[in-house]
């Protein structure tokens, strides 16, 4: 286990007893009993590897494991020798069951340097195990082998591969890192990309140091558990005791992303610390996690922030004057300030929640970051009499940002809220192609936090916009297999946006039909048009006069056709049987296909699918898909509706069940023949 680290240390002072003093936990609270020993000996013995894990050749709860970790614990304590520092010990063991696997012999301890102080790695040791001649043999990894190098300014590695691995090898490694940066104490991960039989972890932690103690994931933990070590910690004649914290798990999943999730962080099973407060024995007390009212003023004197709001004048003065002279109407002004500042930037695809040209140098260069840009918006709604403030959020790809204290770090981007008429809007000036009061999608991601006039507050990011389109297509089957006719589709909401964003991409609609063409080869556009591509408050509409050969599907007695030529759920994107994490769509989504089929009078359907209608629990959504036949005309309804932005795990297997349904109505080709 590593971590990377921040360029905040501790403190020099040296802290004394504290005895009265708790451990403050924000997520969880751990019941503490007490001990009057130290602790006894713990973890497991390094080289007592088994016959029978040797023989093991497949992990039964995963048997598409490369590898399985059959045992992993960590130990990390605030020590005083010389100097008070952070001590991590590290131990696993490891087997190999698959080629892919042996990369788990290439081993990264990544350290961390700042001024004259530095991490250091000691008593590594690392062997490798294999059945040669009946008999156990390890090979031991030569220090000699272990190689250190420069990664950046600030950090360091030592990398080292442990020799004479191979498929069926069991590997373990321990060893030891010390730190004086007590602003990071070790983060423990349960999870990783290989399952684990097990995973223990124990944190000591004196009294004087004030820790945010935080569990997140979705697995239980099998060990609980806290006692009180007496007198563990001394700084001369003064002693104070310690909390310590025990947390396993067993039979942990290995973590593998899946469709519809969000960043990788929000879902691993993890224990997280945050230095909150040092006690010192001379009184001094150094405060490290901020109260939201302190970040607030941190954030309003900042010159890469709250400065930049109260420039509107000097950026805007007239064109803001031009835009909204005369004119009353507050939503009006609004929409006008908005689409002004979205047409003048070019946003340069850079995440940050601070201008970093500054508002002034972005506006005359015309582009700038997202900071430079929505702070730009903010400031040019204030100049125009609107009330608009800045909300902090991270994206999906970023992670949730921590809710219990403010973690300035943990937000990338910055958007507008502004209230007009008693209705709040979002609104994100970096996309051309964003509706007013709509956020990209990557915005979607739990709450922000707005900082309002007087105190800041969390907002929830709920998409205001659906995922849907409507397809209507009217064809005619000709006794030469071909089908001619229209294919009509309506993009709405989110749906719309991305295919206007496809379209500025080709470059053109000729080119944008063109790119449409080669993904549906089965389809020749012999016209199309589209309508309202620049018009942001109406759907796109894509419509296509398309002729479909049929080809080798038909003869002189009968023919297939699949009726889904287009928008066809090719495969169920929920594959994993279970699934413990949410179903993240970031909007509702809403798909329709309409279809009107002539065919020749001599042929008749058969066999054709029944109606099929399936619904969500809790009104989550439904899927309906109904065919009709009129003389020689078939009609056919497919309509998908999701109707929230998440599920639960508990609601995965409906999800899944559903979409299965799907995949397997949309595969299925129509057949006719003659009567």
């Amino acid at each position: 286990m590593t971590d990377h680290y921040s360029s905040q240390s501790g403190s020099r002072h040296d802290p004394l007893s504290l005895n009265t003093c708790l451990l403050l936990i924000v997520i969880f609270f751990l019941s503490i009993g007490s001990s009057d020993t130290l602790a006894q000996e713990h973890g497991f013995k390094f080289g007592e590897i088994t016959y029978k894990d040797l023989n093991m050749r497949v992990y039964e709860p995963d048997t598409s494991a490369s590898a399985v970790v059959l045992n992993e614990f960590g130990d990390a304590s605030v020590q005083r020798d010389e100097r008070t520092e952070l001590v991590f010990d590290y131990h696993v063991r490891i087997k190999i069951l698959k080629q892919q696997g042996i990369e788990q012999a290439n081993i990264t301890i990544l350290t961390y340097r700042q001024d004259n102080s530095t991490e250091e790695v000691r008593d590594i040791r690392a062997s490798s195990y294999n059945i040669e001649n009946s008999a156990i043999k390890q090979t031991k990894l030569e220090q000699k082998g272990i190689f250190t190098s420069k990664v950046n300014e600030n950090y360091e590695e030592k990398r080292f591969a442990i020799p004479n691995v191979r498929v069926g090898s069991i590997i373990e490694i321990q060893y030891r890192t010390k730190s004086p940066f007590l602003f990071n104490f070790h983060n423990w991960e349960f999870q990783s990309e290989i399952p684990k039989v097990y995973s223990e972890y124990w944190a000591t932690i004196p009294a004087n140091f004030k820790y945010n103690i935080s569990i997140r994931g979705y697995l239980k933990l099998d060990k609980d558990e806290g006692e009180v070590l007496q007198d563990c910690y001394s700084v001369g004649s003064a002693k104070a005791d310690c909390g310590r914290y025990k947390w396993g798990i067993k039979n942990i999943p290995a973590f593998r992303e899946e469709a519809y999730m969000t960043a990788r962080s929000n879902y691993l099973s993890v224990i997280r610390f945050e230095l909150s407060e040092i006690k010192y024995f001379d009184g001094k007390v150094d405060k490290y996690t901020k109260e939201w009212k302190d970040a607030e003023q941190e954030l309003k004197l900042s010159s890469r922030f709250g400065v930049q709001l109260k420039r509107g004048k000097a950026i805007v003065d007239d064109h803001v004057e031009l835009l909204v002279a005369g004119e009353n109407d507050q939503h009006v002004k609004a929409q006008k300030i908005y689409d002004f500042i979205k047409g003048w930037y070019q946003w340069d695809r850079n995440y940050n929640k601070y201008s970093e040209l500054g508002i002034k140098e972005a506006f005359d260069k015309r582009k700038g970051n997202v900071g430079d840009i929505n702070l730009s918006l903010i400031a040019a709604l204030r100049y125009g009499g609107i009330k608009a403030e800045p909300v902090l959020l991270s994206t999906r790809n970023n992670g949730l940002p921590t809710d219990v204290h403010p973690v300035l770090s943990d937000f990338n981007y910055v958007i507008a809220r502004v209230d007009i008429a008693g209705k709040s809007y979002l609104l994100d000036a970096t996309d051309d192609f964003m509706p007013f009061g709509v956020i990209p999608q990557r915005c979607l991601n739990g709450k922000g936090r707005v900082l309002g006039e007087k105190e800041s507050y969390w907002y929830d990011l709920v998409p205001s916009e659906k995922s849907r389109f409507v397809t209507m297509m009217n064809v005619k089957l000709d006794l030469d297999g071909s089908l001619k006719g229209t294919l009509n589709t309506s993009f709405f909401g989110y749906d719309a946006i991305d295919e206007r964003t496809k379209i500025a991409r080709a470059g053109s609609v000729e080119a944008y039909i063109k790119e449409f063409a080669s993904i549906h080869q089965a389809l020749e556009i012999t016209s199309f048009k589209v309508e309202n591509a620049d018009d942001l408050n109406k759907p796109l509409i894509r419509n296509l006069e398309v002729q479909i050969t049929n080809g080798d599907n038909m003869d002189a007695d009968q023919f297939l056709f699949n009726p889904f030529v287009t928008g066809r759920m090719e495969e169920n994107k929920l594959k994993s049987t279970d699934r413990l994490y949410p179903v993240d769509f970031a909007a509702p989504i809403d798909q329709s296909f309409i279809l009107t089929l002539e065919y020749p009078e001599a042929f008749g359907p058969v066999d054709l699918p029944k109606t099929v209608a399936l619904s969500l629990p809790n009104a989550g959504g439904r899927y309906i898909f109904d065919v009709k036949v009129f003389g020689n005309k078939l009609t056919l309804n497919s309509k998908l509706s999701i109707n929230r932005a998440v599920f639960s795990a508990n609601e995965y297997h409906y999800l899944r069940e559903l979409f299965a349904n799907m995949v397997s109505i949309q595969q299925n080709d129509f057949y006719f023949r003659k009567k």
